[in-house]
């Protein structure tokens, strides 16, 4: 009887590009420490969206920092979100979701989508201005775009899904600074239109 190994041989020195060390970590190293995946994952900054399904009085949404484009033909992106989360089987049955990405003036809206005051639902969306995009779900007023989704494709892996949705509708709002998540904090990148205006009256002498 011959046996095959399926397991591919691990390089050995004389196999690896010049400049190359060979790893000294385990063959079989032990599964990746939670506390460290979340610490590693913290120092990656990512734009602040939230996220808005539903209608009527079952509108909900949350927000997320991990929306990313995943084609340009045709306008396709995607999100994980919790399985446990109350906004997944909203979303499932609306089939349907808007991404607003948020400009840094709106961190109030980030929080009460986060549920940081014990929002929750329909409640999330107080004190903001909304319209109804293509697919039923809110676009923000103020955002820096809105992409109104519908749900291509949902994906369940370990505690997440991975929602993929096709773009059917884009605004383009303000441009003011983008609102971003880094190391478990709401940062800035760029200028608010005050900012901006201030500085180009400065630059005008």
């Amino acid at each position: 009887m011959t046996v095959v190994s399926l397991v591919p041989k691990a390089p050995g020195p004389k196999d690896l590009p010049r400049g190359i060390a060979p790893s000294t970590a385990p063959a079989h190293p032990a599964p990746a420490d939670l506390q460290l995946f979340r610490q590693a994952l913290r120092q990656l900054a990512g734009g602040v969206s939230v996220i808005t399904t539903g209608r009527g009085a079952a509108r909900t949404g949350l927000v997320a920092t991990s929306v990313s484009s995943l084609s340009a033909e045709p306008p396709t992106l995607m999100f994980g979100l919790n399985l446990a989360s109350s906004s997944f089987p909203v979303l499932r049955a609306h089939g349907a979701f808007a991404v607003n990405l948020l400009a840094a003036d709106q961190k109030p809206i980030a929080d009460r989508f986060a549920g940081r005051g014990g929002e929750k639902g329909l409640a999330r969306y107080a004190e903001a201005s909304w319209t109804e995009g293509a697919s039923g779900s809110a676009l923000l007023d103020g955002a820096l775009a809105n992409l109104d989704c519908e749900i291509e494709e949902l994906i369940e892996r370990h505690s997440h899904a991975i929602v993929i949705g096709r773009i059917r509708e884009i605004r383009i709002g303000s441009e003011s600074a983008a609102l971003l998540y880094w190391r478990g904090a709401y940062e800035r990148l760029g200028w608010l239109p005050d900012e901006a205006a201030s500085a180009l009256g400065l630059r005008a002498y």
